[in-house]
């Protein structure tokens, strides 16, 4: 989504009302009315790690710690110090909250998390997690703005109402987010703190001249400040009326806003969708202290995070909610898998992405990624899972979208990933996916080299990928039959250095790292 249309289309003007120095975005221009309740009580929380997050000093490839070890001398954490979480999987030593998560089968890891030609800048990569678009597409809507106009076209005409009384969306901070973004109207307002709201003044009384452009305009920003008023008063109300059961870790801003949301979810409010975040994980430089890679920026940024998540999951328990709550985290890229000389590491593609809660399928998604022994400058981790896959899983399992409508949103090309299990034991969708074994070889080659598979009879895409994610060129794509495959294809085109190969099919990827000598 472009800057200016992203402006224009989420809010009435283009300043924020402002309560007592908080903002409150009003909702835009109505084209029709109408309103109906939803139909479905579970929330989805959404935290998002602002900056890039660094997957590999998160979740660290224990089968490949000692290639890490080199490419990251400067920032390796002592293979002694991290916590294991499988037999090749550890997490980072100031995540013991979300260690014992895991542990407790409360949390689900994704791995290797992207999209095919990665864009390395903020703003735009934001953006495309945003509106669950293409790295070439420019959406001016976002993924959950979209599923909610499917449901509520005529929304924010005759919102709030008896039926619908709370907001669809809120973002716990001081901007409305563009994944809330439906066609004329965000679906998000944005709350710093309940406690500080206070009625916009909504100016003097008498109907506005419609014939004329000022008084059509007036109109709309008089209904725009009683609808905000109305929603303010709606979130004052449940916010008083709930309560949190569990002491949440102080200075610590996660913390802070995760507590409000369990607070504003005990007190009744029918929100569906909660947006809150994280920011400082742009660690280009002292990600760890020289010296000491136990210590430093991100190493504090995953304490806060596995300490908020982790007192924010036992509130939930405690309140007796936390059956009807998802939480899941995203960054707009991942870190290269080299660090830098400033004791960082810069802007990459795909990391692993965590889904936690009561009512997940525990365990983790997908292998983990291969790291070859030398590496290109700039290299990243290959992807394996499109984030839209993550996307659509959720909205198919926890809010029963058909598939149909899932890959409308996002694209054809969506794999359903088993991420939930419903507490109330009633299966989700079926997920017969054999696992698929590859090899790559010759690796390293020159010229040619075939990619060998078995599998059953489906639909498979085979791309090739550089180091910096973008994808190269489709090997194959269609419908093989059920054995074994062998796959040749020419790069002597091609420059020596790491590539991967991707193997998709309908319900599972596999990455594998080649070399091209």
């Amino acid at each position: 989504m472009k800057r200016r249309s992203f402006i224009k289309a989420g809010s009435a003007l283009s300043l924020p009302f402002f309560l007592n120095g908080i903002p409150i975005r009003s909702m835009a221009m109505p084209s029709a009315f109408a309103g109906m309740n939803g139909d479905t009580d579970r929330i989805l929380i959404l935290i998002q790690l602002n900056g890039g997050n660094d997957g590999l000093n998160t979740l660290i490839p224990l089968d490949a710690y000692d290639n890490l070890a080199n490419l990251r001398s400067n920032i390796i954490l002592p293979e002694n110090s991290l916590i294991p979480i499988t037999g090749d999987n550890a997490l980072h030593p100031n995540m013991t909250g979300i260690a014992d998560l895991f542990n407790n089968a409360k949390l689900n890891i994704v791995q290797s998390v992207g999209y095919p030609n990665q864009n390395r800048s903020h703003f735009r990569s934001t953006d495309i997690w945003s509106t669950g678009s293409s790295a070439d597409e420019y959406l001016s809507t976002g993924w959950i703005g979209r599923y909610l106009e499917n449901r509520f076209p005529d929304y924010p005409g005759n919102y709030p109402n008896n039926d619908c009384q709370d907001p669809f969306a809120l973002t716990i901070g001081n901007f409305v987010s563009e994944t809330c973004q439906g066609l004329s109207s965000n679906f998000s307002l944005a709350v710093n703190n309940p406690n500080d709201l206070f009625e916009l003044p909504e100016g003097a009384g008498g109907n506005p001249d419609l014939s004329t452009c000022y008084g059509f305009q007036l109109d709309f920003v008089r209904n725009a400040i009683l609808q905000t008023n109305a929603y303010a008063d709606r979130i004052i109300e449940t916010y008083e009326a709930g309560n949190n059961q569990v002491t949440y870790p102080a200075d610590n801003r996660l913390a802070n806003q995760l507590q409000t949301v369990a607070k504003l979810i005990s007190g009744g409010s029918q929100t569906r969708v909660y947006i809150v975040s994280q920011g400082g994980y742009d660690t280009h430089a002292n990600q760890a202290e020289a010296g000491d890679s136990l210590v430093g920026e991100h190493a504090n940024l995953l304490k806060d995070l596995s300490d908020a998540m982790k007192s924010f999951q036992d509130d939930l328990v405690a309140l007796e909610v936390d059956e009807k709550v998802v939480g899941m985290t995203f960054s707009e890229f991942g870190r290269q898998i080299k660090s830098n000389d400033g004791v960082g590491t810069d802007h990459g593609n795909a990391a692993p992405l965590m889904v936690f809660g009561s009512c997940i399928n525990p365990g983790i998604i997908g292998d983990n990624p291969e790291i070859p022994t030398t590496v290109q400058d700039q290299a990243g981790l290959p992807m394996q899972y499109d984030f839209r896959s993550v996307y659509g899983s959720i909205l198919m399992d926890w809010f029963e979208v058909p598939e149909s409508e899932v890959k409308e949103i996002f694209t054809d090309d969506f794999q359903y990933l088993p991420i939930l299990q419903l507490c109330d034991g009633v299966p989700t969708h079926d997920f017969d996916a054999t696992d698929i074994e590859i090899n790559v070889f010759p690796n390293p080659f020159t010229s040619y080299a075939s990619v060998q598979f078995t599998s059953k009879a489906e639909w498979i895409r085979i791309s090739l990928y550089d180091s910096l994610g973008s994808e190269l060129r489709t090997i194959a794509a269609r419908k093989f039959d059920a054995g074994e495959h062998l796959v040749k294809f020419d790069a002597h085109d091609l420059a020596p250095g790491n590539y991967f190969v991707r193997l998709a099919t309908d319900k599972q990827a596999k990455t594998k790292s080649l070399i091209k000598i």
